[in-house]
C-alpha cells in the first residue's frame, strides 16, 4: 500500500508495507517524477500521483526491493538534479542524447519515442510561435533551429497557452501528444499533427540514474527485464497508454 501527500509542487510516496529488518535499514531511495506530464506521469482528481511512468517506478521498486520516495520537479531539473546526486534516479522518460549521456548515467531503453508537431491549422513544423516545456529535446530542437518559442514550465501550462491562442504550435513527445488529442480544450482548436522523426527527435527513451552509482544503474537495468518479463510493463502500458510501447 501506499500513502500519498502533495506538498505544494512536491509528491513524496512512503512504502508502507512491513519490511525486513535489512530492507528497513537501507536508505530510501530519492526519486525525481513530473507532476503535469498527462499520461506519463501527473497528479489526478483525487489528488494522487499516477501515470504511466509512476506505475514503472513503483514496479521497478518493487523489483529491486527497496522503498522509493517520488519528489515532484519540473522537466529544466531533472538532468541537473540527477547529475548532482539530489537524486538517485529519475522517473522521467528522457531521449538518450549524448548531452545527457555526458551528465547522468542512463539505463537500457524502456521504450523509443518520436515528437509529433501539433499546430494550427497551416501553421508548418517551425512556423510560428511554439508552446515548449523547459529542459525537454524538443525545446533545445527548437533553439537550435532558431524557432520563436515560449517556454513553460509544464505540458499542462503547454496546453492552455494553445487554447488561449497564446501559441500556435507545439512540439511534444509522442505519448504526450496523443494525451492532448484528448483534452477538451484542445479538440475544438481543430489542431493539426505532423510525426517529426528527426534524430534529434527520436530514439530510445531511458531513464536517467545518478552517475556516482554503478550499482543503481545495474539493479535498474535488471529491473527493468524483470517487469517486462512478468507482464507488469505491459499493463502500466495498457492502463494509460492506447497504443504498445516499443
Amino acid at each position: 500500500m501506499l500513502k500519498k501527500a502533495i506538498l505544494g509542487v512536491f509528491v513524496i510516496f512512503a512504502m508502507s508495507a512491513p519490511l525486513a529488518p535489512a530492507e528497513a535499514a537501507e536508505r530510501a531511495l530519492r526519486v525525481a517524477v513530473l507532476s503535469h506530464s498527462p499520461p506519463m506521469s501527473y497528479v489526478d482528481a483525487s489528488g494522487e500521483l499516477t501515470g504511466f511512468n509512476v506505475e514503472i517506478m513503483l514496479a521497478l521498486c518493487d523489483a529491486m526491493a527497496v522503498r522509493c520516495e517520488p519528489v515532484g520537479v519540473t522537466l529544466d531539473r531533472v538532468v541537473d538534479g540527477v547529475a548532482a546526486g539530489d537524486f538517485d534516479f529519475a522517473a522521467v522518460s528522457l531521449l538518450a542524447t549524448p548531452e545527457r549521456r555526458a551528465r547522468v548515467a542512463m539505463t537500457k531503453p524502456y521504450y523509443r519515442s518520436f515528437s509529433v508537431w501539433f499546430a494550427r491549422p497551416a501553421v508548418k513544423p517551425g512556423a510560428g510561435r511554439v508552446g515548449l516545456v523547459r529542459g525537454g529535446a524538443q525545446a533545445r530542437y527548437a533553439q537550435g533551429h532558431g524557432w520563436a518559442t515560449l517556454m513553460l514550465d509544464t505540458h499542462d501550462a503547454v496546453i492552455a497557452a494553445l487554447a488561449a491562442g497564446t501559441v500556435d504550435a507545439t512540439l511534444l513527445p509522442m505519448p504526450t501528444a496523443l494525451a492532448i488529442q484528448q483534452d477538451v480544450r484542445i479538440r475544438a482548436l481543430g489542431l493539426t499533427t505532423t510525426v517529426v522523426q528527426d534524430a534529434e527527435l527520436s530514439g530510445d527513451v531511458c531513464l536517467s540514474v545518478n552517475p556516482r552509482d554503478p550499482a543503481l544503474l545495474e539493479r535498474l537495468n535488471e529491473a527493468i527485464d524483470q517487469i517486462k518479463r512478468d507482464g507488469r510493463f505491459d499493463r502500466a502500458n495498457s492502463r494509460f497508454i492506447p497504443f504498445r510501447l516499443q
